[in-house]
């Protein structure tokens, strides 16, 4: 749905200075361990984390490769295949083998991409629980896929990870700038909101990162919030 551009706040530089305090908060650096059982890359409007899938998944040994999701709140608008599959054949245009991947498409939020695959990994009838996985996202989203992960999957010993760009790099004609401040204002109320829910695992939220969500929320970034 486009939106009429002329009630849309604008982005300068203050913007941008708190956008990167709320990108520092959630872009999370974690090690990947040298082997997991699982890397989940978990589908969104961004091709670029399918290719980072690609390029874990040729590096880091694994039992399983599951790409998740149906349609998010970007790519229900924009239609098309199904994220899982898409990031799956974008993977294996990267060299990942044919049928190295698995595929759950009927997730539609990142709490039923981690139950919805725990529940496709329990088809494959494994022979040991999975242990150690890395949950693949976009880079400011990385904090909130973690948090829950570690409540919807208890047990595993999970990292998060994502391309590997900065906040300047990150805009491109595909993931709008506009768009990406949304969304990540948008998480940063879900890491309170769905902790007090019980979708993840609470976080601590810095009062600097708080100031800057309320910040961009009084300047008009509120697309992705809920009232």
């Amino acid at each position: 749905m486009n939106r009429d551009s002329s009630h849309l706040p604008a982005i300068d530089a203050t913007v941008r200075a708190l956008s990167k305090v709320l990108w520092s908060y959630h872009n999370l650096e974690q090690e990947i361990p040298e082997s997991v059982d699982l890397i989940l890359v978990a589908g969104s409007h961004d091709d670029r984390v399918a290719q980072y899938g690609a390029e874990l998944t040729l590096k880091v040994p694994s039992r399983f490769v599951v790409t998740s999701g149906g349609f998010g709140k970007i790519t229900a608008e924009i239609g098309g295949e199904p994220e899982a599959t898409r990031f799956r054949r974008i993977m294996e245009s990267h060299g990942v083998p044919a049928g190295r991947v698995l595929c759950e498409e009927n997730s539609s939020n990142m709490g039923e991409n981690i139950q919805f695959t725990h529940r496709l990994i329990d088809e494959q009838k494994p022979t040991s629980p999975v242990a150690r996985a890395v949950v693949v996202t976009k880079p400011y989203m990385k904090r909130r896929a973690l948090a829950t992960a570690l409540k919807q999957w208890p047990g595993v010993d999970w990292v998060s990870a994502g391309p590997d760009l900065s906040f300047e790099e990150y805009a491109s004609v595909d993931v709008p700038e506009r768009r990406m401040i949304e969304l990540m204002v948008g998480d940063t109320q879900r890491i309170d909101t769905y902790a007090a829910k019980g979708f993840q695992v609470p976080q601590e939220i810095p009062s600097a990162v708080t100031h800057a969500f309320q910040q961009l929320v009084d300047l008009g970034f509120t697309r992705f919030v809920e009232r």
